[in-house]
């Protein structure tokens, strides 16, 4: 096989790796792989499965094994099918895109890692008719040219793009479309074109160049192993970093600033942005002229987090039918943890200790599931307690798990701990904890400490969104950083609903604001966390509310609003 057979082959595994890793593996014979580098010391090795253990926390360590990322949008709509500007003037954009200031994005590359884009549609046109797209690299075709620097999918230019516009049918010269739609939507948002003098249609920043990774689906082996539903779209961590990469390359290459935005999540991970992805993104945040924007996920009122406090007993509610699910346990320094488990049957499992790192299968005699443990004392990147959880077949009902901490033999300590089951998009049926806590409900990686994270209100109402992530992080950090519309707010195709609309809002915003910064010279050096602040001076902050709050951040995206407080301090 070639490399890009092998990474797009679902016979070989996906490990996200540093360069040690790698040269273990060249050293080991006869080990067959591929390794790719990635960027900050990240690379991905695709390995021959028959030739390596099966997939295991205990044996790979947690952050090799790629996490699994859903949409964050809600299904269905009810608000208007025609343009509804709105939302988009809640934010300040509309204002700010006229004079005085006139910023509409132009000079910027605001870079969509989705679903892919419908790039036929004129709101990704200028008024010639030529596209604003510079590039699509789809990573789910593989009969083109990757990109210079990457090993698998196609890379189609704007040149490419152009041409195929000029003819009757686009496809056939340029092939790649977003048929599930999200990425449209997101991109429309943020980057939309004004028709019709703004009474058809308007993103956030119209003038912007646009750039797009389509990314692939996951393999099914990770499918499996992570136990989600069939039906779900799914997509792994390493192929999300290197459509990152992708985006960094791109603005290097042509001195552009970029902004990028992220309209995805997942519950896997510590909650405190220390996963392989999270890390990479407040990488390149730090980066002069980046700024990345990221949702805080839909998981706020769905039951899919616990908080306690040892010695306690988590109760799991699991509807009929669930084909299995995956739970994680993030402790807390210094305490270890243990646990035993309760069927809905009444069986009770041995006690599952910290002291072996290897993995534990639990039967029961009189119930079909069989649970996998795998318990790590120490997380290589989070630096804290994780046991994982695999539920295969469960029996419906209540589960029960007794989580205490080692002393002496006896039930003590007084250390917190946190649990997470998977967003909702990955479960096929209802599985939820009977006393679950809202906060520290954002996806990862929006917990990640340099990315803009943006949590979800209704713009019409003024109300919070109640699906919308809470914050803080596991460890108390500040997230989300700021709120933004996400209720039916207006796309090409359609009113939709969820937080990374609201993220599709504020990186238009922050496109806007880049223009003025690094386009227009006013800031050259600016960067994420940077523009971060300067949107947070301009947010818009109830007297009611003490800030930073869990929900609103520091307040709602008003970026007229920051160059308001700017007039007000030159």
């Amino acid at each position: 096989m070639t490399c890009r057979e092998k990474i797009i082959s679902n016979e070989f595994a996906d490990l996200i790796t540093d360069y040690v890793m790698a040269d273990e593996l060249s050293a080991t014979s006869p080990i067959d792989f591929c390794f790719h580098e990635i960027d900050a010391g990240y690379g991905v090795a695709n390995v021959n499965r028959s030739m390596i253990p099966p997939v295991s926390v205990s044996v790979y360590g947690y952050t090799a094994i790629p996490s699994v990322y859903g949409l964050m949008q809600i299904e269905g709509g009810t608000g208007a099918e025609v343009f509804q500007p709105e939302n988009l003037a809640e934010t300040g954009s509309i204002r700010v895109q006229n004079p005085p200031l006139s910023l509409q994005g132009a000079g910027v590359v605001l870079g969509f890692i989705d679903t892919g884009i419908r790039y036929e549609l004129d709101v990704f046109r200028r008024e010639d008719g030529s596209s604003r797209i510079m590039a699509i690299w789809d990573q789910t075709i593989q009969d083109g040219e990757p990109p210079e620097g990457f090993l698998y999918g196609t890379e189609y230019t704007r040149a490419e793009i152009d041409r195929a516009l000029q003819t009757p049918v686009p496809e056939q010269l340029v092939p790649t479309t977003d048929t599930n739609g999200h990425g449209t939507q997101v991109a429309s948002v943020a980057a939309g074109s004004i028709l019709n003098q703004g009474l058809t249609f308007r993103g956030a920043a119209p003038q912007a160049d646009i750039a797009v990774v389509k990314v692939k689906e996951a393999k099914q082996y990770l499918k499996d192993y992570y136990l989600i539903a069939d039906d779900a779209l799914v997509y792994q961590e390493n192929d999300i970093m290197e459509a990152v990469s992708y985006l960094e390359r791109m603005a290097i290459a042509m001195h552009r600033p970029v902004v990028i935005v992220l309209g995805i999540g997942t519950n896997l991970g510590s909650h405190n942005g220390t996963s392989p992805l999270a890390s990479y993104l407040n990488s390149v945040a730090n980066r002069r002229s980046r700024a990345i924007v990221v949702c805080g996920g839909n998981e706020g009122d769905k039951e899919h987090h616990y908080a306690g406090t040892v010695p306690d007993v988590v109760e799991l509610r699991v509807a009929e039918e669930t084909k299995g699910f995956c739970l994680e346990l993030w402790g807390a320094l210094p305490d270890a943890y243990v646990a035993r488990i309760r069927s809905p049957g009444g069986e009770t499992s041995q006690e599952i200790d910290f002291r072996s790192r290897e993995s534990r299968e639990i039967d029961f005699i009189f119930e079909r599931t069989r649970i996998f443990v795998s318990n790590m004392i120490v997380e290589r990147d989070a630096g804290e307690q994780l046991i994982f959880f695999r539920f295969e077949d469960p029996t419906p009902g209540i589960w029960n798990l007794r989580i205490y901490s080692p002393e002496d033999g006896q039930e003590g300590g007084t250390g917190g701990f946190h649990m997470w089951l998977p967003i909702t998009e990955f479960l096929d049926t209802e599985v939820v904890f009977l006393s679950p806590n809202p906060n520290v409900t954002l996806t990862e990686p929006s917990n990640a400490e340099r990315v803009i994270t943006i949590s979800a209100y209704n713009g019409l109402s003024g109300s919070w969104f109640p699906e919308s992530g809470r914050g803080y992080t596991k460890n108390g950090g500040i997230k989300p950083d700021l709120c933004a519309p996400g209720v039916d707010v207006s796309t090409v195709l359609g009113p939709k609903t969820g937080s990374c609309m609201a993220a599709a809002l504020a990186g238009g915003c922050a496109a806007q604001f880049m223009e003025w910064a690094v386009v227009n010279g006013y800031v050259p050096g600016v960067e994420s966390r940077a523009i971060k602040s300067f949107l947070i001076r301009g947010a818009d902050r109830s007297e009611n509310i003490v800030y930073p709050d869990r929900r609103w951040g520091f307040g709602k995206l008003d970026i007229n609003g920051t160059f308001e407080v700017l007039a007000r301090l030159t």
